[in-house]
């Protein structure tokens, strides 16, 4: 009988520094800095090649993709191929951290860092999992192929384009999103909805007008900051207002003045988009107290629009609400705001659906909502969703490699979260965040606790044996 913790344990001190070693890595997406073989910008490329150096010295069979994405494989019997699906790609980090976000740091038993629980904790645990399997010389009738891919966060097109170069594994799981196991994934509506802009009605000639909004730059976050810029005679004289506006709402906020130009900051509390409820849009709620005063043409309807979607995180005021038995309510998450008064002006969504959506049926009630606000739906690319049904041996095995090194249930669960999962036909997501404790994927500060890192490379290990064995 292998005493899977021991194993992970003994290993402890070589994961947390490869662990580190890549956390320090910034590999936020940064096409400026794109070249043929880091087609994803610099930082990412030194992620991806990072893994394939440390897999290779660990003596598995390892491919780069054309800088896309890469993997590890420890060959088995040939029975087929077990796939573990992860990604060396981060969102940035904004807001005021505690310690820099790519100077990784241990406090009170927790690994601070971007990326620490989305995704590169998780990626390293199950990469130590893959390890301990190989040092075992445990007899494996299938192979197991690790993926590493380099866009998770931006669209995917790594694992897209990994897809059409090579053969992807039929079954596995990815170690993105929470323990148990994730059987189900919503499928995602990503909009554009932009308002024209220089347009001067009659009967609406007003004090102030609305020079520049913006808030947000991924649309899968809440945006967590928020600037808008207003000009007129009175502009100045709105500060007292604001300032009480955010100490109501319990946010910060402060003030610039210009001759005859207001520039309002907000801050509110970023969140991942699947879970708009968790944050404080700061666009939106900015647009709250604009939208009161006297704004000229245009801008009054963009301001009315963004104050229509603050707090509709499930669509209603939309009319696109809907939820599931088995993966919930839709959620709606306005990730990027934008507002120039002499150019572009669009609102950016990011839709989380039900598996059993109907997806032209939302799309129109959508296009329909906009269109009675003054706007028009510029862009629209979905995602459908994904479901493996309980009872898959893939699940099955999983269940009981969490439940024999847990002790606890292995209860299936649904996510508003995108994983590769999907690009397997009978792939899950499996942890590595465990029930009850505190996701921070995506936010400032975030971090994974040390003891469920170890813990995490256990189960994993043992999952990987029962399921290629």
């Amino acid at each position: 009988m292998i005493d899977w913790q021991r194993e992970a344990e003994v290993r402890k001190n070589d994961l947390m520094k490869d662990l580190i070693g890549i956390l320090e890595i910034a590999s936020i997406k940064d096409l400026s800095t794109a070249t043929a073989e880091r087609p994803m910008g610099d930082k990412i490329g030194e992620a991806l090649e990072y893994m394939l150096k440390l897999s290779e010295e660990a003596g598995f069979t390892v491919k780069n993709v054309d800088g896309m994405a890469g993997h590890a494989e420890l060959e088995g019997g040939g029975e087929g191929t077990i796939g573990i699906l992860c990604h060396v790609d981060v969102v940035p980090a904004p807001g005021e951290w505690t310690t820099p976000p790519f100077e990784p740091e241990v406090r009170d038993g927790r690994l601070y860092a971007r990326g620490s629980i989305d995704d590169k904790g998780p990626t390293l645990a199950a990469f130590y999992g893959l390890k301990m399997v190989r040092e075992l010389g445990l007899e494996l009738r299938k192979n197991v192929r690790i993926i590493f891919g380099t866009d998770e966060e931006s669209g995917m097109s790594c694992m897209r384009h990994y897809a059409e170069a090579e053969l992807m594994p039929e079954e596995g799981f990815a170690p993105d999103a929470v323990f148990p196991i994730i059987n189900a994934e919503k499928g995602q509506m990503n909009v554009k909805l932009a308002i024209g802009t220089g347009r001067k009605e009659p009967g609406q000639e007003r004090v102030l007008s609305l020079l520049s909004f913006q808030s947000g730059s991924r649309i899968n976050m809440v945006p967590e900051s928020a600037s808008a810029s207003v000009a007129g005679p009175d502009a100045g004289q709105l500060e007292k207002d604001f300032i009480l506006f955010c100490d109501v709402n319990g946010v910060r906020g402060d003030v610039a003045i210009t001759d005859d130009v207001a520039t309002f900051n907000l801050y509110g509390t970023a969140a991942h988009g699947m879970e708009p409820f968790k944050g404080v849009n700061a666009g939106t709620l900015l647009a709250v107290f604009l939208a009161d005063l006297e704004v000229q043409h245009t801008g009054a309807e963009f301001l009315s629009f963004l104050k229509l979607l603050h707090g509709d995180f499930y669509g209603h005021r939309l009319g696109i609400s809907y939820k599931d038995e088995v993966s919930g309510p839709l959620t709606v998450n306005p990730g990027i705001i934008s507002f120039d008064q002499a150019g572009e002006s669009f609102v950016q969504l990011n839709i989380r659906c039900p598996v059993s959506s109907v997806y032209e049926d939302l799309k129109n009630r959508l296009e329909e909502a906009a269109e009675s606000q003054g706007f028009n739906l510029e862009d629209y690319r979905e995602s459908q969703p994904h479901y493996v049904a309980p009872g898959h041996p893939v699940i099955e095995a999983l269940q009981k490699a969490y439940q024999e090194e847990t002790g606890k249930e292995p209860v299936l669960l649904s996510t508003g979260g995108a994983t590769y999962a999907r690009f397997m036909k009978k792939g899950v997501a499996f942890g590595a965040c465990f029930p009850g404790k505190e996701m921070t994927a995506h936010q400032k500060d975030e971090y994974i606790e040390v003891d469920d890192l170890v813990k995490a490379a256990a189960i994993y290990a043992r999952a990987i044996y029962e399921l290629a064995k």
